[in-house]
C-alpha cells in the first residue's frame, strides 16, 4: 500500500496506529510501517464530499515534480483517499516537519502553532524558539506567498486560524498549514461543511460562504497579528507593530494595506498587494520611455529625377 500515486486505499489495507490527534471531525493517528505517513478519519463518513477529496488530491497529482516537492514542504495535503467501500473514510496525508515541533515541560511534542506567535512567551513555551528581528516579517510573507500560490491553483482555503498554521525560524523561517481537506475548488463544495474559527471570521462575508475575498481577509489578520503579536488585531482597529520588523517603506505599505482590509466585501487587498508590502526591498515604479524623434526625411533626395550611371563590370578570365 502506497499513497505515492494518488490511488484510493482501501481501509481494511491501512494499519493505523497511535492516535496523536483528535478534533470535531475527526481524529489522525500513524500509520504502520510508513514512516512520516498520517492518517485522518472522519467521525462521520457519510457526510463526507468524496469527489471535493479527491479533488485536492489531483490537484497536487497534477503539479509539476518541484512545485509538488514544494507543496509537500508547507502543507499537510490530502495524498490519497481511504476508502470503506463506497464510502470516504478519511485520507493520507505527510507528518508536519519536526522543526515545526516543541518539546513541553513533561517531555511531549506538541506543533507550534501559529497562536504561539501571537502572544508574549511564556515560561512553560521556554523551547520554543522566538522569531528574531525581521523574522516576523519573513514569516509573514512566507504565509502570503504560500495562499498566493493555492489562490493561483482556483482552490480558497476558507479557515484560515492560529490552530492550522504552523511556524518555524530553525534553521530558517517557514511555515505550514494544516486541515488541508478544508481547503475547496473556488465556487466547489468542500468535503466538509466547515464553521469559521472564532476571532478569525470575515464578519462582512455572505454566511456560510468561502471565497478568495474572505481569505484574503483573514490573510490580513494573519499578517497583522504576526506583526504586532496581537492575537486580536483586526482592521479598522489601531495597529501597534513589534519595533524592529519593518523598515519605513515597509510599515507604510503594510499598515495602507491593513487599513484597506477593512473595506467592504469584496475590496480586500490581493495577496500581491501584501507580498509588496512585506517584500524586503523598494518597488520602483517604470515608466515608459519617450521614443527618440524620427529625424526629417529629405523627400527631394528620394523622389526627385537623377541621372543614373553604369557600374563596369570585370570581364571573368578565359579559360
Amino acid at each position: 500500500m502506497t499513497a505515492a500515486d494518488g490511488a484510493d486505499v482501501r481501509l481494511q489495507d491501512l494499519a493505523p496506529g497511535d492516535k496523536i490527534g483528535d478534533g470535531g471531525q475527526g481524529e489522525v493517528r500513524t500509520v504502520h510501517g510508513q514512516d512520516g505517513m498520517l492518517y485522518k478519519s472522519y467521525r462521520s463518513p457519510e457526510k463526507v464530499n468524496g469527489q471535493a477529496l479527491a479533488t485536492l488530491v489531483s490537484v497536487r497529482r497534477s503539479l509539476p515534480e518541484p512545485e509538488r516537492d514544494q507543496l509537500d514542504a508547507q502543507a499537510a495535503w490530502p495524498l490519497c483517499r481511504v476508502m470503506d467501500g463506497p464510502r470516504t473514510a478519511g485520507f493520507l496525508m505527510r507528518r508536519a516537519p519536526a522543526s515545526m515541533t516543541w518539546q513541553t515541560a513533561n517531555g511531549g511534542s506538541k506543533l507550534t502553532e501559529l497562536q504561539f506567535l501571537l502572544h508574549s512567551p511564556r515560561p512553560q513555551w521556554q523551547d520554543i524558539v522566538q522569531p528574531g528581528p525581521g523574522q516576523r516579517r519573513e514569516l509573514a510573507l512566507a504565509l502570503v506567498e504560500l495562499i498566493d500560490r493555492l489562490h493561483s491553483w482556483r482552490l480558497v482555503l476558507g479557515d484560515v486560524s492560529q490552530a492550522n498554521v504552523l511556524w518555524t525560524v530553525r534553521p530558517q523561517t517557514g511555515v505550514f498549514l494544516l486541515d488541508c481537506d478544508g481547503f475547496r475548488a473556488a465556487g466547489e463544495s468542500p468535503v466538509l461543511a466547515q464553521a469559521d474559527t472564532v476571532d478569525w471570521n470575515d464578519a462582512a462575508a455572505p454566511p456560510g460562504t468561502a471565497t478568495v475575498d474572505s481569505d484574503r481577509y483573514k490573510a490580513a489578520l494573519a499578517v497583522g497579528r504576526i506583526l504586532a503579536q496581537d492575537a486580536y488585531a483586526a482592521p479598522g482597529k489601531p495597529l501597534t507593530l513589534v519595533a524592529g520588523e519593518l523598515d519605513d517603506r515597509q510599515e507604510a505599505a503594510v499598515r495602507r494595506r491593513f487599513d484597506e482590509a477593512a473595506g467592504a466585501y469584496g475590496t480586500r487587498p490581493t495577496l500581491a498587494e501584501w507580498r509588496t508590502a512585506l517584500s524586503p526591498r523598494d518597488v520602483i515604479k517604470l515608466t515608459a520611455a519617450t521614443p527618440a524623434p524620427r529625424p526629417p526625411v529629405n523627400r527631394e533626395v528620394l523622389d526627385s529625377h537623377r541621372t543614373r550611371g553604369t557600374i563596369p563590370l570585370r570581364q571573368p578570365d578565359p579559360p
